[in-house]
């Protein structure tokens, strides 16, 4: 039954979906894209309840810094450095309909594309974390990174680029987490970590379907046929090694059983963090390292069928016979003789 005070996406309304897997598993693939960012999913801040000790830190809400948060916390007595994306300013959907009336909020929240600034923010915590002795824990909930050319200017890619490097050189553990929507180099970002955790209807994705849509059909309308030909869900994404373990939603979606998500989500994070804290600081690196060496698909092939496709094809053909022809008539050297250009044909 529809609720006023809910929101729902067109397939939710339909009276054969009931949330259980089987239906889900029934969905169009950007259905599963919309069912990963539903407004009323619980954001990075929805999860902070579960840590001890949650203590803002590196503060700020200028230029954007606000949609990357930062916090010391601990969980089971183990210390960590919390790097969580909060792509919007509630879970509840009566407040979200309430901050869309003020067009401060909308434009600090940036439809959850995060900011040079924010990515500065979560750098600095990184640096912090290495300080301090923290794991660093970062949470994934982006649509992508804010392509606008206020952002360009500000050194969206070399900010991205700096937190990437960052998650790569620290000497912590890393651990990250895709809440909901993980897109583009927004996501990628902060997923360069030595475990990933995933949410189970969760995606991650290269390039948003709008994006990709915009880019093959030159319109942001053919979104669904963009996403068919992806693999968008974070179910995939384990099958190929990017994601380590996929966090059940059992009872159904997170927007519709919280507690139960939250509860999931905690039970994963102590197990790993546990094995993380009892990995030896020499050992941090090697394991980084191999872990990334094993993603994707691997073959062996000989050096005669690498010849076979890195030799120079042209598709010009061939001439059979050579000559010349003149240039326009009034085209002459100095000593007046018209000028004539090889021709093959």
């Amino acid at each position: 039954m529809v609720n006023n005070n809910h929101f729902y996406f067109p397939f939710e309304k339909a009276g054969s979906f009931d949330y259980s897997p089987e239906s889900i598993n029934k969905l169009t693939e950007y259905e599963k894209y919309q069912l990963s960012f539903h407004p009323e999913r619980p954001k990075y801040l929805d999860y902070l309840s579960i840590f001890d000790h949650g203590e803002e830190c590196l503060a700020s809400d200028a230029f954007g810094s606000c949609l990357i948060q930062t916090h010391r916390a601990e969980f089971k007595g183990i210390k960590l450095m919390l790097i969580g994306q909060q792509s919007g300013p509630s879970s509840n959907y009566k407040e979200i309909r309430e901050s869309m009336r003020d067009a401060n909020i909308l434009d600090k929240w940036n439809h959850g594309m995060a900011t040079p600034a924010s990515y500065e923010r979560a750098v600095a915590a990184t640096k912090l974390a290495d300080q301090e002795k923290r794991i660093v824990v970062t949470f994934l909930d982006t649509p992508g990174a804010d392509p606008t050319e206020a952002a360009e200017e500000g050194g969206i890619a070399w900010r991205i680029g700096n937190i990437i490097q960052g998650l790569a050189e620290t000497k912590r553990p890393t651990l990250s987490i895709i809440l909901n929507r993980g897109c583009s180099g927004g996501a990628i970002a902060l997923t360069g970590c030595d475990v990933v955790l995933a949410m189970e209807n969760s995606t991650y994705l290269v390039i948003s379907p709008e994006a990709a849509s915009s880019i093959l059909f030159h319109t942001r309308h053919e979104a669904n046929h963009a996403a068919e030909a992806m693999w968008i869900t974070s179910k995939e994404g384990k099958k190929v090694g990017i994601v380590d373990e996929l966090i059940s939603e059992a009872s159904g979606p997170a927007h519709k059983f919280p507690d139960e998500a939250k509860q999931a989500f905690a039970n994963a994070l102590e197990k790993w963090l546990i094995q993380l804290n009892q990995m030896p600081d020499e050992k941090v690196f090697e394991k980084r390292i191999n872990r990334w060496k094993k993603i994707g698909h691997w073959n062996e092939t000989s050096s005669d069928k690498i010849s076979s496709f890195t030799s120079k094809i042209s598709r010009i053909p061939k001439s059979e016979k050579s000559g010349f022809i003149k240039r326009h008539k009034n085209c002459r050297n100095v000593a007046g003789k018209r000028i004539f250009d090889p021709q093959h044909y």
